[in-house]
């Protein structure tokens, strides 16, 4: 996969998503909100938890980071790509703009 662009609209997220080559989703909110609502094969590390755990992330997938509305997921594709990381992205909007696009949820744990 080449080189993603900073940020991603919702609709962009899912197709990349859906390729055989797919990035990871990445959500940073708090295991709270994961519990309230969550977007289906995200993998949960919170903000909080990103620069002692960024390591454990696949280095040979691109990698989208998603929260509520983009701001802590735009502070951690940046944070990522100051650590030299390149293919990351932030899902802008978070997933309020991605319910909101009709795209799919989970709620509950």
């Amino acid at each position: 996969m080449t080189d993603l662009p900073l940020n991603l609209t919702p609709v962009e997220a899912a197709e990349l998503l859906a390729r055989p080559d797919a990035p990871l989703l990445i959500d940073v909110r708090e295991e709270w909100e994961w519990n309230e609502v969550h977007i289906p094969g995200a993998l949960l590390l919170p903000l909080s938890q990103i620069a002692s755990r960024h390591a454990e992330l696949a280095t040979d997938r691109a990698l989208i980071m998603q929260c509520r509305s983009g701001g802590r997921s735009g502070q951690a594709a940046l944070a990522l790509r100051a650590a030299g990381r390149a293919n990351v992205a932030n899902l802008a909007g978070g997933i309020t703009d991605w319910e909101a696009a009709g795209l799919p949820v989970t709620y509950g744990e």
